[in-house]
């Protein structure tokens, strides 16, 4: 409200200042200007010459006048060229009028008419980012420009840090990692006894959310130290200097408050290394955070218990001077939970909820493979929320299950209407994913198949690897890219015609071949070489590290593993079409089947489920039967609902 009322201000002001000296009616020219005068348009001895301008006072409203300016009694002024007073003298004495002359104004008045509206604006919003400043660092001691340059860290005391190795599952080797670290913050002198030194920095590297901020939090808990956190966004201002200047700033406290850990979330923000891609040249603020970041780690004595931990999802662009020996010279990964992993992430958010006894965690567990903890988090939650809609008492495994699929590939959107001629176009493209699915043994096994809409897509055919997989095998490959073609091809077949809906199979089928070529050796023609560069994503215009000639090679090799995958799709989708038709029959009817119901269907048998018409039958209610009132000799003609209702 304060920030609308000061622009208000200013724009009243500004008006008020640029406009009192063009008040009244403006006349074009001079040469009108002394008609008017001639034809007794102004009042006597009313005319000023001044050092830009002519004004003068109306006696009558002007010709043509509609506004209030050009009435009697207004002003009427015209624009003049300053130093051309005798050529105006001598007009207006031979138009017969008397004037007076301002000419002259000392310079002093005029760059003060000039300067006022500026310098006060300006003084206005150094008002406004002086207070916006001083809020966003919370003020204090040392005025607006010393709190700009403090550290906007968060400090989270022994007493308020709760969180222990307990409460992190499913990274058993980074936990036994960094115990050593808890260790030395709890006893440094077991360590100085034989003249050993702690790593000052750990690395701490791996996909989002698998549990990287938690795990050091729970470094801090075990250890019983403050923990200072901070992102590495915070560092970087639009004014240079600033994020060093917080840099030294979270230092010099963590030092004042040792022993403690400093935690620089997503460091990748100011650890890029220097020098590559397109850079602004060494005085870029990114550059300078670094080096004091640098220079702060060196800074340490031997006897100060700080441990900088700093967690990244891209290790690979980090600068070398960061992580050499001596800064961050403990990497630590962090990887997605296995199996194992992943049944202890669902055991701790699950004691957070309402569980049914006949919910198998180990099962769900299964089904997820992939998922990081935060995956598993939002799991349990969205089936706590979806159970809670259901008015249930007990989260049940199906709910757990919908929660899955709406994490992993989205919520399902039932009520969009569909038009049949889609309908069947979709049902005959994931019925020709589903069978390839089946019939292929080195693809992931089939989960489900859907004709509901999820997310973006109009159907999905969900797959569930029976193991976490660490590595694709050629095989497999092959095999997943057969599957992503029988789509297209069961869809064209049906419709004789082809639409947009396999454009995520052509970018994955596309991307997998590239893949295979370019870094995984796959190709016969181009053999155990790898053509990716490795800092595609970093440099501005990336370089090739191959000829055109290799380049078309790399071309013919893509295209001859997507046509040979496609051939092959195509071939089986021919030889199995009554078991696709049959898939996609029931996909129309049922809009939803398991692996399960996939395979009896493709043996031949019929699934004994409603369809989705029956059902939305059932639900729509019956019309009440009017009550009729009994007639004598003619009650064995009435229905039985009558005779029990009677009027």
């Amino acid at each position: 409200m304060t920030w609308i009322l000061l622009l208000a201000l200013i724009a009243v002001i500004w008006t008020v200042l640029t406009s009192t000296s063009q008040r009244g009616e403006t006349i074009p020219t001079p040469q009108e200007f002394f008609v008017l005068a001639k034809e007794g348009y102004f009042e006597p001895a009313s005319v000023v010459i001044s050092d830009d301008k002519l004004t003068a006072t109306l006696s009558k409203a002007l010709p043509g006048a509609t506004e209030r300016s050009g009435q009697k009694g207004g002003q009427a002024w015209v624009r003049i060229i300053p130093g051309d007073y005798d050529w105006i003298r001598s007009q207006l004495t031979a138009s017969g009028v008397k004037w007076q002359e301002q000419v002259g104004q000392s310079v002093f008045v005029q760059l003060l008419l000039t300067l006022v509206p500026t310098l006060l604006i300006l003084a206005v919003l150094w008002f406004l980012i002086a207070r916006g400043m001083r809020n966003a660092s919370g003020g204090g001691p040392g005025g607006m420009l010393g709190s700009f340059g403090k550290s906007r860290h968060r400090v989270t005391n022994k007493e308020n840090v709760k969180i222990t190795f307990a409460d992190v599952a499913g990274v058993e080797e980074a936990k036994e990692e960094v115990q050593e670290i808890v260790e030395f913050l709890k006893n440094p002198k077991r360590f100085s006894k034989l003249g050993g030194r702690i790593p000052r920095g750990v690395l701490l590297s791996g996909q989002p959310g698998c549990g990287k901020t938690l795990l050091a939090k729970a470094i801090a808990g075990e250890a019983d130290v403050p923990f200072f956190s901070i992102s590495g966004s915070d560092f970087v201002e639009m004014f240079v200097g600033v994020g060093a200047s917080r840099v030294r700033d979270l230092f010099k406290q963590a030092k004042d408050n040792s022993p403690c850990i400093i935690f620089l979330d997503e460091i990748d923000a100011v650890g890029r290394r220097r020098g590559g891609g397109f850079s602004s040249g060494g005085h870029d603020e990114r550059e300078q955070t670094l080096n004091a970041i640098l220079v702060e780690m060196d800074g340490f004595e031997a006897n100060d218990q700080i441990i900088v931990i700093a967690a990244t999802n891209r290790p690979d662009v980090l600068d070398p001077a960061l992580t050499r020996p001596g800064r961050f010279d403990r990497q630590v990964t962090v990887p997605l939970p296995d199996l194992r992993g992943r049944r202890q992430i669902l055991a701790v958010h699950a004691r957070k909820v309402k569980m049914s006894p006949d919910v198998d965690l180990e099962r769900v567990a299964r089904g997820t493979p992939m998922f990081s903890g935060a995956d598993l988090a939002a799991l349990i939650n969205e089936a706590a929320i979806i159970a809670t809609m259901a008015e249930k008492d007990f989260v049940e495994l199906s709910d757990l299950e919908e929660a899955r699929d709406k994490v992993r590939w989205g919520r399902a959107n039932k009520s969009r209407k569909i038009e049949q001629e889609e309908r069947v176009a979709t049902a005959y493209h994931e019925a020709g994913h589903a069978v390839l699915q089946v019939l292929l043994a080195d693809a992931d096994p089939l989960h489900k198949v859907t004709i509901i809409p999820r997310g973006q897509a109009m159907g999905a055919t969900f797959t569930l690897p029976e193991k976490d997989r660490y590595g694709y095998s050629r095989r497999h490959l092959l095999a997943t890219m057969r599957v992503l073609c029988g789509g297209r091809i069961a869809e064209q077949r049906k419709t004789s015609d082809i639409s947009s809906g396999a454009s995520m199979d052509i970018r994955m089928v596309t991307s997998y071949a590239r893949t295979m070529v370019l870094q995984w050796g796959m190709s016969d023609r181009l053999g155990f070489v790898n053509y990716a560069s490795a800092d595609d994503r970093e440099s501005f215009i990336p370089d090739k590290d191959y000829s055109p000639e290799t380049a078309r090679v790399i071309d013919e090799e893509v295209r001859q593993l997507i046509d040979a995958a496609y051939a092959e799709a195509t071939q089986m989708i021919n030889d199995n079409w009554t078991k696709i038709a049959a898939v996609a029959e029931s996909l129309l009817s049922v809009e939803t089947l398991s692996k399960d119901e996939v395979d009896r269907i493709m043996r031949g048998e019929v699934i004994d489920r409603p369809s989705v018409s029956e059902l939305l039958q059932r639900e729509i209610p019956k019309p009440a039967i009017p009550a009729v009132p009994p007639q004598s000799g003619a009650q064995e003609d009435l229905p039985p609902d009558a005779l029990a209702n009677p009027a």
